[in-house]
């Protein structure tokens, strides 16, 4: 007898079914594109380390780390079972699980609910105020992708849903949402309109032609100078978070850092090519990297009671 024969065929197709039904999932909920991740963990990640003064609960920072994770991903499903009959029809969003039938759209909620409710278990771990300020951030993340629809700008609806973590952050650090959490919350809506807007400029003709709505549609010709407003706005607020904070010359640098990025950005999309605008969007991640970097180095060294400015 043979030990080392080849399994049965049966045994290999059932193999190969289950390792393509799990890489429909992956993709469903973008594991193999941590782009959307990051953009909603540096901001969230900035407001802990700004709430807490610069020492966050080690245990708090992993609850945001993995709840972030889980909650993007239930996004993600919630965001193709909306857009099922669109994404067939854009060449970008052609080839996802459910336009190509790999997986069936109730698998998508079913998936996206039980992603939801392990980000929910993570949250009771935290007090009253954040755990009733996550109930409107699913309400908001499951209404976002049917906003396409009828909102000429589903990007400042969008902006609303990747900075609800900043007022979550600021509540788990104490009793509740501080004024300077909810301006933060405000001035992070401008970067999402940006970078979002970016992101619509790519698939704008088949959004057209589909009679979607997005903000690149909307502006039109202005796209690009209200991306760079967008952008302006954002840097220029966190610039004053950053003195209601007191930090110093090192967050600042990452500031500049921020809008060198934004900058750059601007070179990518004056012309409106669809591979560049992608780019730019995909950019977007090492521009709140930035900003995130600022915070926690700044705040590193002011406990360290370096003396690299006075406190």
């Amino acid at each position: 007898m043979n030990d080392n024969a080849a399994p049965p065929v049966d045994a290999r197709s059932r193999w190969q079914k289950a390792a393509a039904r799990m890489d429909a999932y992956e993709r469903l909920i973008r594991l193999d594109k941590p782009i959307g991740t990051l953009l909603l963990l540096w901001p969230t990640l900035s407001a802990l380390w700004l709430a807490s003064y610069g020492t966050p609960s080690w245990v708090v920072v992993g609850i945001f780390v993995i709840g972030t994770l889980l909650m993007r991903s239930a996004g993600c499903a919630m965001n193709d079972f909306a857009d099922r009959r669109f994404d067939a029809h854009v060449q970008r969003t052609a080839g996802r699980p459910l336009p190509r039938g790999e997986i069936e759209p109730w698998e998508a909620v079913a998936l996206a609910a039980a992603l939801a409710l392990c980000a929910l278990l993570l949250i009771l771990r935290l007090n009253r105020q954040t755990i009733l300020l996550s109930v409107p951030a699913l309400a908001i993340a499951i209404a976002y992708p049917f906003f396409k629809r009828f909102f000429a700008l589903p990007q400042a609806f969008l902006g609303i849903a990747f900075s609800f973590g900043i007022p979550m952050a600021f509540a788990s650090a104490g009793d509740g949402v501080t004024p300077l959490g909810w301006w933060m919350f405000g001035i992070n809506l401008f970067w999402v309109m940006a970078y979002d807007t970016e992101y619509a400029m790519v698939d704008r003709r088949d959004d057209v032609t589909l009679g979607l709505r997005t903000s690149a549609i909307a502006f039109g010709n202005l796209d690009v100078a209200v991306v760079m407003v967008c952008y302006a706005i954002y840097l220029a607020g966190m610039s004053w978070v950053g003195t209601q904070r007191r930090l110093g010359p090192i967050y600042n640098a990452g500031l500049v850092v921020a809008g060198l990025l934004a900058l750059w950005h601007f070179w990518l999309i004056r012309n409106r090519d669809p591979a560049r605008c992608f780019r730019a969007f995909l950019g977007n991640h090492w521009l709140g990297f930035a900003v995130f970097a600022g915070v926690v180095i700044d705040y590193a060294v002011r406990l360290q009671r370096w003396p690299l400015w006075p406190e």
